[in-house]
């Protein structure tokens, strides 16, 4: 599984010319591709990774005012996130990406569900776009603090 993470101060996916999830600051834009060999435990570690990791500044701080040390739940943190099987193309050989590593959508969509339903869990306000759905994202990063989660 892998997962980009961006700070971000506004964030919002669109479906068709309709918004379906947005969020503010502070916010987190979650992207997440799963893989085709990812086991539940893949998902609760995501899960973890984007809820603990320390990604923002103190409250008040700004982005260069010294070490990220606070998460989204210290900071309470908007999250978007946005499955995206498009994370686990292969582009070593030829010019033309390889997406044999994805989970097919029957396998992968429960997986981001688990996903949104632990941060939830953890108190934070998720945000989702729509499974399988060709999406438009919008996103105005903070920083720029942009990190590439694998588990």
């Amino acid at each position: 599984m892998r997962a980009v993470l961006s700070t971000v101060s506004r964030a919002q996916v669109s479906v068709g010319g309709e918004v379906v999830g947005a969020i503010g600051s502070p916010g987190l834009l979650a992207l997440i591709g799963v893989g085709a060999q990812d086991a539940d435990e893949a998902a609760s570690t995501m899960a973890r990774k984007i809820a603990d990791l320390r990604l923002f500044p103190a409250p008040g701080q700004s982005w260069t005012d010294g070490p990220r040390n606070h998460s989204a739940v210290d900071v309470g943190a908007e999250i978007l996130v946005v499955s995206q099987f498009t994370l686990m193309g292969a582009t070593a050989k030829g010019r033309r990406p390889s997406w044999g590593a994805a989970a097919p959508g029957p396998q992968a969509e429960p997986v981001i569900e688990d996903i949104v339903a632990y941060l939830r869990a953890r108190g934070l306000q998720v945000k989702t776009g729509r499974f399988g759905a060709n999406m438009t994202v919008e996103s105005t990063n903070e920083g720029p603090f942009t990190v590439i989660v694998d588990t």
